[in-house]
């Protein structure tokens, strides 16, 4: 059997002492040149499991013949929102507060994503993802800059890996890793940001289930219940901070990778597009990419494939020479999306009227690139998201 974990709806807080991250310095431009912004700082991390107890366990398979190389441990998809304060009563140290609350409810409809991959069979089966209640990492972090400084900087592409938090999954013990990670950055003017981490295996959760817009409305519903209530209960600043926590917690994989990113709708009329079909669309897409963004996929790169009607998620290794770029009818349509189509994020307003000032997205750790097929948001749909990632360094 899976391993259970029986979740609290209080979550646990590990409190740390302003503890400094590696490889965070920051530049910024100033009056007087360049100068180094102090280091971002975490001030906790916290587990925060959902609301209540899955009744039925649900489990997703992985397919893969060589899951270590295809890099499923590492690969995760990172999103960052950022939103100016609009109140006394509104800053990231508050948002994280209430989040511990309104999190656990969220992740109690999409119990998946507080679940850990494991191996059956005592550790020697397939590889699955099992929606044990084991739960999600918070984490709270601050920076001495303001966020309109932060957001000038020239070096924001390469700063903001430092607003998302993640640990790459335990390729031999899997099942005690986290697959999803919040990270909410204080900026010095009372701004914030809402950095999202999570393993690329989850990606069509969010997607199909909008689970972020989901979250939002969790979170101001419970807002407006405890609208005598200016601060929640989980405050940070009001808490006394000692003790420490263990390494293994507080390190994170943090590097923004050369990457190029692409999105396709497939729409196939009175048809549903199944695994083949997806394999051959995938290459259709990997070509209108390279065209586009003018860069070169490896000529050999891995394909996840998520049919809408299966609890499933093949990946294999896809040769661009041993397969032929469909021939698509006028009742296929591919076309161009952003990211912004996929996960909705630019309308996440965890407070009312508060929408983020800024959306960035991107793929870790894609090496050698990756091509993923999944079900589009409307299961009414005959259709397929397709993401191609390119690393950049392959210029042509």
């Amino acid at each position: 059997m899976a391993p259970n974990c029986i979740p609290f709806k209080i979550c646990s807080i590990n409190a740390l002492p302003s503890m400094k991250l590696s490889n965070s310095s920051l530049k910024m431009a100033s009056p007087h040149g360049i100068t180094n912004v102090p280091k971002l700082t975490i001030e906790a991390v916290q587990t925060v499991g959902p609301y209540k107890v899955t009744d039925q366990q649900r489990s997703c398979h992985v397919l893969a013949t060589d899951p270590i190389a295809s890099g499923i441990f590492k690969r995760c998809l990172h999103v960052v929102l950022y939103y100016k304060n609009v109140s006394e009563e509104d800053s990231g140290w508050i948002f994280a507060g209430w989040a511990k609350e309104t999190l656990g409810k969220a992740i109690s409809e999409q119990p998946m994503l507080s679940g850990r991959m494991w191996r059956g069979e005592d550790g020697d089966g397939e590889l699955e993802i099992v929606s044990n209640d084991s739960g999600v990492r918070l984490i709270e972090t601050q920076v001495a800059v303001t966020l309109s400084e932060f957001l000038e900087l020239k070096e924001k592409e390469e700063a903001e890996a430092q607003l998302v938090f993640w640990n790459d999954i335990d390729e031999h013990n899997p099942q005690f890793s986290p697959l999803f990670y919040v990270q909410v950055t204080n900026f010095q003017c009372g701004g914030y940001s809402i950095g999202i981490s999570y393993n690329i295996l989850l990606a069509d959760l969010l997607v199909k289930e909008k689970f972020l817009n989901s979250w939002a409305t969790i979170h101001n519903n419970i807002l407006s219940s405890n609208n005598e209530l200016k601060k929640p209960l989980f405050y940070l600043p009001n808490l006394e901070r000692n003790g420490s926590s263990p390494p293994s917690i507080t390190s994170s994989t943090r590097r923004k990778d050369c990457v190029k990113t692409m999105h396709f709708k497939a729409i196939a009329e009175n048809a549903n597009l199944d695994g083949a079909m997806c394999k051959s669309l995938a290459l259709h897409c990997v070509e209108e990419t390279e065209s586009r963004l003018g860069s070169k996929m490896d000529s050999e790169f891995y394909l996840f494939v998520k049919e809408n009607s299966k609890d499933i998620i093949e990946i294999e290794k896809y040769s661009k020479h041993k397969h032929v770029k469909p021939q698509l009818s006028i009742k296929t349509q591919v076309t161009c999306a952003g990211w912004d189509e996929y996960l909705g994020a630019k309308e996440v307003a965890f407070r009312e009227g508060n929408k983020p000032i800024n959306v960035s997205y991107w793929i870790g750790s894609v090496l050698g690139g990756l091509v993923m097929a999944m079900p589009p948001p409307n299961q009414a749909t005959h259709g397929v998201n397709i993401l191609v990632a390119i690393p950049n360094e392959n210029e042509l």
